[in-house]
């Protein structure tokens, strides 16, 4: 019988994902323990500044450097994140395995639908790519900056006087909050960040992992990693992260193709470029990475150089 410390954020988000993530571990090795452990983020403690600048405090990312030291020092066995908060690369010594499948990957707009907004509507959302594709779509909405877990920001319809917020379909639901979403926005128009709707498992390399690696593995979902890997990639040869509006998403087809869309758009929405791209599904990598070349090519860098010039501004 081995005992495995799991470490996640302290949200009801985070611990729901650790739960749905255990259950069938538990159910497969009864004989080993599963314990969870919290572990504060910059982010979690910082709610008021901008990401980027809790992200530069903390020396990486607002929503995973903790739990990443944690699991480096062993404090942890393995992390289970939300990973469209995890940066491209892993540090050294720690790796990625396949997540257990993956809930919806769009975007909810929760108090209308995008019709149902008036002229001048006030939408709430802080994310840099949720805003541009707003904007991009309907350039008279008033876009209000909200940060939070998700009960919070759907409260600020109320609190904050706004018509609506857009918030993770997965997180909704993880949470038992489907009722709350007003229309699943159409992934053609706004592709999510990379990896939304996936869980992030993030273990350490080294032998003394090699039995849980083992373990863990007999859940992951080899298509689902595909497409994840694939739309990282992308967002990797972008030289993007989560604060920028880079959109991605892989699809495995019928025919067991992998396509790949993705999408750059301006802060102010007046700029977006697409792609799509479809592959074998044996290297991921190299299709993200053609992508981004075609992206490149109709001018990504420039959209992306003047987004990163007008965040360090504010």
């Amino acid at each position: 019988m081995a005992q495995y410390l799991v470490g996640s954020r302290a949200s009801n988000l985070a611990k729901a994902q650790v739960r749905e993530y255990l259950r069938p571990l538990r159910e497969r090795f009864p004989d080993d323990t599963f314990t969870h452990r919290v572990i504060l983020e910059g982010g979690d403690k910082d709610r008021k500044s901008l990401l980027s600048s809790v992200s530069a405090v903390s020396g990486g990312s607002a929503f995973s450097t903790e739990q990443e030291r944690a699991l480096s020092r062993g404090d942890v066995d393995v992390v289970v994140h939300s990973l469209k908060d995890l940066p491209t690369a892993n540090p050294s010594g720690l790796m990625l395995l396949p997540p257990p499948g993956r809930e919806d990957v769009g975007d909810a707009l929760c108090g209308s639908t995008l019709a149902g907004l008036r002229k001048g509507a006030r939408v709430g959302t802080g994310a840099p790519r949720r805003i541009a594709q707003l904007l991009a779509v309907r350039p008279d909405l008033e876009i209000i900056p909200i940060r939070g877990n998700v009960p919070p920001r759907l409260k600020k319809i109320e609190t904050m006087g706004l018509d609506a917020v857009v918030l993770a379909v997965a997180g909704l639901r993880r949470l038992g909050l489907d009722d709350a979403i007003g229309e699943t926005l159409p992934l053609d128009l706004f592709p999510p960040s990379p990896g939304q709707g996936a869980l992030g498992i993030q273990v350490r390399t080294d032998d003394s992992s090699a039995q849980l690696r083992e373990i863990l593995s007999t859940v992951g979902d080899v298509a689902v990693d595909t497409e994840i890997r694939a739309e990282r990639a992308l967002l990797a040869e972008l030289h993007g992260g989560c604060s920028v509006p880079v959109g991605a998403y892989g699809e495995t087809l019928p025919d067991g193709q992998l396509r790949l869309l993705g999408q750059v758009t301006s802060l102010d929405g007046a700029e977006q470029i697409s792609g799509a791209l479809t592959g074998a599904p044996d290297e991921p990598e190299k299709l993200g990475a053609a992508l981004a070349a075609e992206l490149v090519d109709q001018g990504a860098h420039s959209i992306l150089d003047a987004v990163r010039a007008a965040l360090a501004a504010r």
